[in-house]
């Protein structure tokens, strides 16, 4: 009697785990174009065998570990997140979550920016996204609808609400300092403002 083994390997969660943390921490440590598949390897504790096992390659493997930061990013964002209240009490609840993932996930929040910085295709930050952040588009279209917001683009209404609080953030960040509420109070006024019709 022949005996057929099955030769799947099983998905080692701790590897994978760890091969997301080494990830991040490399290309924090010395950038996109030297992190390499061996050296995440090396960092991970794992053969790049391994690696090879869950990702088809490097940009592969930055994509996905792109795509988790950012789903938890927005699960911190969207925590709490009622739409049933009014656009402006929603804006105040997602600047105050983003504000505390930069601050909570300091790490996460520096891949991203390194990522976005990167030639890896632009397409990452869209379409491959937007999905995880629908309650954000639907909010700003409200607002539109509303007369609320300037008639733009959403994209440019998030861009102009969302990064300044974001360049804040970064140097409370290079400067190992925390946002004070009084702080964060008067940046999501700033960020409110710059979009209002």
């Amino acid at each position: 009697m022949i005996i057929y083994y099955s030769f799947m390997r099983h998905r080692d969660d701790n590897k994978v785990e760890a091969i997301f943390d080494a990830t991040i921490q490399l290309v924090n440590e010395i950038g996109f174009a030297e992190t390499s598949i061996s050296k995440i390897a090396k960092k991970a504790n794992v053969s790049a065998a391994t690696i090879y096992i869950y990702h088809e390659n490097k940009e592969d493997l930055l994509l996905k570990t792109y795509l988790k930061v950012k789903g938890k990013m927005s699960e911190k964002m969207f925590q709490g997140f009622d739409a049933s209240k009014t656009v402006e009490e929603r804006f105040d609840s997602i600047i105050r979550n983003y504000v505390q993932f930069i601050q909570n996930h300091k790490q996460y929040f520096l891949f991203m920016e390194q990522i976005m910085n990167s030639p890896l295709p632009q397409k990452w930050c869209l379409e491959d996204t937007a999905g995880l952040f629908q309650p954000i588009f639907e909010m700003f279209d409200t607002g539109k609808v509303q007369g609320l917001f300037k008639q733009e683009d959403v994209r440019t209404l998030i861009v102009y609400a969302v990064l300044p609080v974001a360049e804040l953030a970064k140097i409370h960040l290079k400067n190992g300092t925390q946002f004070e509420d009084e702080q964060i109070n008067a940046a999501i006024v700033m960020s409110w403002d710059a979009i209002k019709a």
